[in-house]
């Protein structure tokens, strides 16, 4: 019989919930004050603790924290009549298993109880050690990444919004799809939409369907992505590309579960957990006044920071390992082994690119090698960034070194020179983020990707 532990200054409360609670089976005891409670963990064995945020005395939040340092596998689900973003962020970074606002429906809380004491039970952090080397597709067993396992492990189960952070390459929709993966829902869809990769005059469309003659081109009805993943997950990457109004719109999905089409009237029940990220520091956005202050609150319920490969060179070798199996197989050669002067390159070298960068390595590597092992000569590495010095180039960009090459090849050839330098030198000073680099041109993410394709910028 589960013992659950419910610790609320209101009698009322704390009789209601052990009245339902006994009726489901469990054996629950109850505490006025996080004191008292303090004592009862240490001397007995909960299987999870329900505790009210505001109480006289040790607050709620606090009393998660110190029930987290007598035993940080025991689920605690947090309860308030006083809801604020603030607290739900603060609970869940605590490492509480859900948030929950007063007043609450009975089938609700059950729902919850059961799902954590389910969870308590399949998946613990101690399962997650030194020796696990990859964990739901994502390769690594440095201290950074079984940080994260146990964290995904934690908060896959709950319906919390999620906001991962991370550089590009770092593989943070391997982490989206992980949580997914452990989640109540995994049987139902995993909707991935990279925001910066839909034009502007679509997206609206592409997130939340259109009706017939709603536009130009509108000819039928149509479903949106999030009506396409109900019931599942949806991935928003790079989430600060998002307009006003698209945030406007995804803010009433998030607060009312429910959106209306383009050119619709009728509104449309959804039911989707949103998991978003970003390479942008969104506090900033919102001080610059291009995001929402209450969408990030929304989204941001659990803050996941995924390092980027520079952080955790330790993992480089399972890594390396992984892609040379990967594209052995795939380019059937048989290269199953770097050479160590190789792997010693790769561990002193600072991966702009991250993990994808690491990934195009080791193919190009298999690509060229005649051997049965890869050599230092095969590997192809920036040249930005080579035996951990960085060699910057010059902040003058020269297109034409006199008057009659000006003359000699004309105006448009030499601007057209001179536009290719600025935009390789910003994506080399950005680690190849698009984004952030037309920020430092000063011109739209649009006009940048149309004149990286125009250019053939690798």
């Amino acid at each position: 019989m589960p013992a659950i532990l419910v610790v609320d200054d209101e009698l009322s409360m704390r009789e209601f919930l052990k009245i339902l609670l006994d009726k489901e089976g469990y054996e629950v005891s109850t505490a006025s004050e996080a004191s008292s409670a303090i004592d009862l963990i240490k001397c007995q064995n909960f299987d999870l603790v329900i505790s009210d945020i505001k109480m006289p005395g040790m607050g709620g939040l606090s009393l998660l924290g110190k029930i987290k340092e007598i035993n940080s596998s025991l689920p605690v689900i947090m309860i308030t009549a006083f809801a604020s973003p603030d607290n739900a962020v603060i609970a869940m970074k605590r490492g509480a298993f859900d948030y929950i606002t007063k007043p609450f429906k009975v089938d609700e809380i059950i729902k919850i109880v059961k799902s954590a004491i389910s969870s308590a039970s399949t998946t613990t952090t101690d399962e997650i050690t030194s020796e696990t080397e990859s964990f739901e597709g994502i390769i690594g067993n440095s201290q950074e990444m079984l940080k994260i396992y146990n964290l995904i492990s934690r908060i896959a189960p709950t319906p919390a919004s999620i906001l991962i952070y991370g550089d590009s390459g770092t593989g943070k929709e391997l982490v989206a799809q992980a949580i997914h993966n452990l989640s109540k829902v995994r049987d139902k869809p995993f909707v991935p939409i990279t925001c910066s990769a839909i034009p502007e005059s679509l997206l609206e469309s592409e997130l939340f369907g259109h009706i017939k003659g709603a536009f130009t081109g509108a000819i039928s009805n149509k479903m949106g992505l999030f009506e396409l993943a109900d019931g599942g997950s949806v991935f928003l990457d790079e989430i600060g590309e998002l307009t006003p109004l698209i945030q406007t719109k995804l803010l009433r999905v998030l607060q009312e579960r429910e959106l209306k089409r383009v050119g619709g009237t009728d509104t449309i029940k959804v039911n989707v957990r949103i998991i978003a990220a970003t390479n942008k520091d969104l506090e900033e956005e919102i001080i610059a006044g291009r995001f929402r202050e209450d969408l990030f609150y929304r989204l941001a319920v659990v803050p996941l920071r995924v390092p980027p490969l520079r952080e955790r060179k330790g993992d480089v070798p399972l890594l390396v390992k992984h892609f040379l199996k990967k594209f052995s197989e795939k380019m059937d050669k048989d290269v199953q082994e770097i050479s160590s002067y190789a792997m010693k390159v790769l561990l002193e070298y600072d991966y702009p690119g991250n993990v994808r960068e690491l990934e195009n390595i080791i193919e190009r590597g298999i690509a060229l090698e005649s051997s049965k092992i890869i050599l230092p000569e095969s590997l192809t590495l920036s040249t930005y960034k080579k035996e951990g010095k960085t060699i910057e180039k010059s902040e003058a960009f020269i297109a034409v070194e006199s008057e009659d090459e000006l003359h000699n090849q004309g105006l448009d050839k030499v601007m057209a020179k001179l536009e290719k330098e600025m935009i390789e030198h910003a994506l080399v000073k950005t680690n190849n983020s698009k984004i952030r680099a037309a920020e430092l041109l000063k011109i739209s993410f649009r006009s940048l990707r149309y004149k990286v394709q125009k250019y053939d910028i690798k």
